[in-house]
């Protein structure tokens, strides 16, 4: 049995504390994996928030969620900056979602200029800070092998570093004999203390 990729154990830090009925967000909604994934967590009882600054991410996201779920009104997509996020949340949510995962980068099959930049991802997970509930969880899976992309992971990475651990825990998942930059999982979890 071999090791865990990234984005399956990324799937199992949030499905080890999402539960039906909880809110829970996509940061960077890509082609939908992680949404889908939330939206069967949380079922017709929770809602998930999805966010993209690109129109084909939404368009294809939206068209997988009607494949599986149909017109399920407890799932909500909007064209907007993952920065946005707690802008476009109801308040009564604040301090309540359960899990918020983020897919750094670019959409896979897309134009590849378009990416997450830090200017709009450390605003993003400082607001992530204040949206999770306690005991909840925030995944970011880093991909620092494109053009910017290291730049970012350095950002995030330290950002990370800095938070307060008497709040939250922060766990890295990496495969560190990979080369060609492979990705890497950061997570966060916010203390219930």
């Amino acid at each position: 049995m071999g090791f865990v990729s990234i984005l399956s154990f990324a799937h199992q830090c949030a499905a080890a504390r999402v539960r039906p009925g909880d809110v829970v967000v996509d940061a960077t909604l890509g082609n939908g994996n992680d949404a889908m994934f939330l939206a069967k967590l949380v079922g017709d009882s929770g809602v998930v928030y999805g966010f993209d600054v690109q129109e084909q991410a939404i368009r294809k996201t939206g068209e997988r969620l009607e494949a599986e779920f149909g017109a399920a009104g407890h799932i909500r997509l909007l064209l907007a900056s993952h920065a946005e996020m707690e802008a476009h949340l109801p308040p009564d949510v604040h301090g309540h979602v359960a899990a918020i995962m983020f897919n750094l980068g670019y959409l896979p099959g897309d134009d590849h200029s378009v990416i997450t930049r830090p200017d709009s991802t450390l605003p993003a997970l400082e607001a992530a800070t204040r949206l999770l509930k306690k005991g909840g969880i925030v995944t970011i899976v880093v991909y620092p092998g494109h053009e910017g992309g290291a730049e970012e992971a350095r950002a995030v990475d330290a950002w990370c570093s800095g938070l307060p651990q008497e709040r939250f825990q922060v766990l890295q998942y990496r495969f560190t004999n990979q080369k060609n930059s492979p990705p890497y999982l950061i997570a966060v979890e916010k203390k219930l203390s």
